[in-house]
């Protein structure tokens, strides 16, 4: 074979090789968001659980010290995650915010009373729960009302149920259609060295040495697709991190460590099994076949 020749057959080759390598991490990489999010579902279920809030009106001869001695009751009870005193000022401020000041002029007293903003530990967020939660809040001397919001606590466990069970049909998806696609791939990139493959079968190699270098040559495809896909994800959590703190905080380092290292792994299997099945059918192959 010319010098040219051979030269533009390597570009050729190595064209390939390169492209397949950034399809196949693309679609880890949209493996990857997916697996984080599903990976994650549970702590986000509690961060939406945990960020409800409950408020207690309290009595309208309860002051600052009043509420802060119910507070203290309340945090030590096992259902209470945190409370937080909103005081007459800090109601009059968001009330006015709401309905302006011309609504808050025609009463000669301060109407609002002093609140507390509770919020429950996400395992005690569901209906069931509230009905043994809501006696105890409403027996507190200092408190007069209580606004539970049990028909968002309905809402929001029925969405994260369905949005739970969405994510992982999805997932399953999303596994099948990545190893349709990366088997594709890889069918696609070995497709173009079908005579090679051909020639050293007719020279007598074995099977075994034939599959050898496909067989190393995916694994370091699949190695390298798997790194671009956890670094561009990494870049992503960076970000999120940089710019949305509170969201990142609810990942879980040890999650996110385990789903780079699925996504490492998929990689590799995918391409070394795939690489597998292609290179055994084209060794069985009839020399007519090659040039379909």
């Amino acid at each position: 074979m010319p010098k040219a020749e051979k030269k533009s057959s390597n570009r050729r080759l190595t064209g390939a090789y390169v492209s397949a390598v950034i399809s196949i991490s693309l679609v880890l990489l949209l493996l990857g968001v997916a697996l984080t999010l599903i990976a994650n579902a549970r702590k986000v279920s509690d961060y939406f659980k945990e960020s409800m809030q409950i408020s207690l009106i309290c009595t309208p001869g309860t002051d600052e010290a009043g509420a802060a001695a119910c507070t203290a009751r309340l945090d030590t009870l096992p259902f209470v995650r945190s409370t937080s005193i909103v005081s007459r000022e800090q109601g009059e401020k968001e009330l006015r915010e709401m309905l302006g000041e011309e609504f808050l002029s025609v009463f000669e007293t301060a109407p609002i009373p002093v609140s507390i903003d509770l919020s429950l530990k996400a395992e005690y967020v569901s209906a069931d729960s509230l009905k043994f939660i809501l006696p105890v809040l409403e027996g507190q001397p200092e408190v007069e009302e209580v606004d539970s919001r049990q028909s968002l606590v309905e809402s929001l466990n029925k969405n994260l149920s369905g949005i739970s069970l969405v994510l992982g049909v999805f997932i399953l998806l999303l596994l099948f259609i990545s190893i349709v696609l990366i088997g594709n791939t890889v069918r696609l990139s070995l497709h173009a060295r079908r005579f090679t493959i051909h020639t050293m079968r007719l020279v007598g190699a074995t099977g075994r040495f034939i599959r050898k270098p496909f067989l190393r040559s995916a694994f370091w495809q699949g190695l390298i697709a798997g790194v671009l896909a956890d670094g561009v994800l990494a870049l992503g959590l960076y970000f999120v991190r940089k710019s949305f703190p509170q969201i990142f905080a609810i990942f879980d380092p040890v999650i996110l460590g385990a789903v780079g290292a699925f996504i490492l792994l998929c990689g590799i299997i995918i391409c070394v099994a795939a690489t597998f099945f292609v290179v055994n059918s084209l060794l069985a192959s009839g020399e007519d076949e090659l040039y379909y």
